[in-house]
């Protein structure tokens, strides 16, 4: 067994007890990056951080426990893009003039972003930009800033895709948001692949990582299964983008 998933298994064992269940997977952590009890004392802290105060354009994850950031995010005014579940449709945009006066916590769930968001791709991203700040959730995160998600690679393929456009780079602020336990004290050794975060937010403490290794570069396309290509709108574009298809 990988040392990743030992330490998801590990992790997942304790998320049981401050875990909410999610309404279609409950508590299947291999399908779902859950909200925990506390994600709004983790959320405070996180907004307090210059790296959020100053942005503009951010990206955030389709993560259970960041409803309440991207409740935030809508109430102070950021525009920003969220992948959808899978990035099997590509990402959604919202901007604070989609959403009406006081439907903020409808639009902030992934069925709401679904409804005032609406589908932007890699180009149109790209046009508007560089993103100011890059939110997610994890299984896991170590405390020296190596993220572990479920085990499907989503969240490093996003950073592979923006990387390539040059939306995203070693400067990018990048916050992990998770419950004391999925803070794991062991200094580990990140993938080629491994995207290390710089902030981690629990409901106790805002955690500075002292980052040593550098973050990759680029989508790993050796690395991908040619169906994950196909069911994945975004990495066909890019591809197009990179004119190799």
């Amino acid at each position: 067994m990988s040392t990743s998933k030992i330490i998801r298994e590990r992790i997942w064992t304790k998320l049981r007890d401050v875990a909410k269940p999610d309404t279609r997977f409950h508590l299947n952590f291999a399908e779902v990056i859950p909200d925990f009890e506390g994600s709004e004392e983790a959320t405070e802290r996180l907004v307090s951080e210059p790296a959020y105060q100053q942005s503009e354009f951010a990206f955030i994850t389709p993560d259970n426990c960041l409803a309440g950031l991207r409740r935030r995010m809508i109430e102070d005014g950021k525009t920003f893009v969220m992948s959808t579940y899978g990035i099997y449709r590509g990402f959604i945009l919202l901007e604070p003039d989609m959403v009406p006066k006081g439907a903020a916590l409808y639009a902030s769930w992934l069925d709401g972003m679904e409804h005032f968001g609406r589908p932007t791709t890699l180009d149109e991203i790209a046009r508007r930009g560089r993103f100011d700040l890059m939110v997610t959730g994890a299984s896991a995160v170590s405390v020296n800033g190596v993220r572990f998600g479920k085990g499907h690679g989503f969240f490093d393929l996003e950073w592979g895709m923006f990387t390539d456009l040059g939306l995203v780079d070693e400067t990018t602020p990048v916050i992990a948001v998770v419950h004391d336990v999925q803070l794991v004290e062991d200094q580990l050794q990140p993938s080629e692949t491994d995207i290390l975060v710089d902030k981690i937010a629990t409901p106790t403490q805002l955690y500075t990582v002292e980052r040593r290794a550098k973050r990759p570069s680029g989508v790993k396309w050796p690395l991908l299964d040619p169906k994950q290509i196909e069911q994945t709108p975004p990495l066909q574009e890019l591809q197009r983008i990179q004119g190799v298809a």
